[in-house]
């Protein structure tokens, strides 16, 4: 009985589908000096941070790792999914870019571990620091968080609130804002260690700067673990998207509503959608893609059209049953 009625449903409702394919990534240039002033930096620091045997500098530093991978996830989204698709990858290379996220994240888990270790023994064996020179290098980082903060401010307002570079630039600036207060605790730790010689500060700001990594990271975790889940992108709600649909003209219900992102660039959805009068369909499908494109930056639709008299007959909750089936 049922394979008749799945069989009846499909000769005379055939699924429709439609994938747009084009990206946002004219945002991926923007990123790309940021991305390599702060990296070079970073990298300045941590040789400062063993010349001098500042732990805060060190642990600076690697917060200023984060905001690379932060800032390099970003530019990577851009370019990667200019790769074309293949009859082996379909979606193309998207996914890489959570894939490096996970290592990412991993990775920083790893560099707050050894940052809180040191931190630790130097509070039981203090060794001397040359706060003079912390000063100076920590004070130099501070300069280039607050230019690079600017720019990702600047970008991050350029276009429409609800493009997805402009998210990956929020997000980008968060780590910024968080290394931006990590270079002023690395300037406390030299300033007092210069001025009073207590050095157990070092090691007390080298943990706190290690909170903001830890911090940033596990948002990264959990954002890229949302991900794999194929769960909704937290800036969308599925009520909101299914009601947009549901109020395009000619429209009279939509159901079986999916709405997950591919990488933090590109969402897709897949619904049905119930009409009354199968003619309407290539204006309600031009109308739907319009509508998921202009409100919510979806670009990768599959909708399956149905007539009422069908939905009827089989109703929403039949059909879920039978494709989770």
């Amino acid at each position: 009985m049922n394979d008749t009625h799945q069989h009846h449903h499909a000769e005379n409702h055939p699924a429709h589908s439609h994938h747009s394919h084009t990206h946002a990534h004219n945002h991926g240039a923007s990123l790309l000096w940021p991305l390599l002033l702060t990296l070079g930096f970073a990298f300045v620091e941590a040789i400062g941070g063993w010349f001098t045997g500042s732990l805060a500098l060190m642990g600076d530093a690697g917060h200023m790792f984060s905001d690379c991978a932060a800032l390099g996830l970003a530019w990577f989204a851009g370019w990667i999914s200019q790769k074309p698709p293949t009859q082996k990858l379909t979606y193309g290379l998207l996914r890489a870019e959570v894939i490096v996220a996970l290592i990412n994240g991993v990775a920083m888990l790893l560099v707050v571990a050894t940052i809180v270790y040191e931190a630790i023994g130097r509070f039981y064996h203090p060794a001397p620091v040359q706060g003079m020179e912390v000063m100076w290098i920590a004070l130099i980082g501070l300069v280039i968080n607050i230019l690079v903060a600017r720019h990702l401010h600047h970008h991050s307002h350029d276009g429409h609130d609800h493009g997805h570079g402009n998210i990956n630039s929020r997000a980008a600036l968060l780590h910024v804002i968080g290394d931006l207060l990590g270079s002023v605790a690395a300037i406390v730790a030299g300033a007092v260690i210069y001025f009073t010689g207590w050095l157990p500060i070092d090691a007390i700001l080298s943990l706190f700067i290690s909170a903001l990594i830890l911090f940033s990271t596990i948002r990264l975790l959990r954002e890229v673990l949302h991900v794999l889940m194929e769960g909704v992108p937290l800036h969308l709600k599925v009520e909101q998207v299914q009601q947009a649909m549901v109020e395009t003209d000619k429209v009279v219900d939509v159901h079986d509503v999916h709405v997950w992102a591919l990488s933090s660039e590109v969402i897709a959805l897949s619904a049905h959608v119930v009409l009354r009068d199968m003619n309407d369909w290539p204006e309600v499908l031009t109308a739907l893609h319009h509508t998921l494109q202009h409100n919510f930056k979806i670009e990768h639709a599959t909708i399956q059209p149905e007539l009422e008299t069908v939905s009827k007959q089989y109703p929403s909750s039949w059909l879920s049953n039978q494709h989770q089936a």
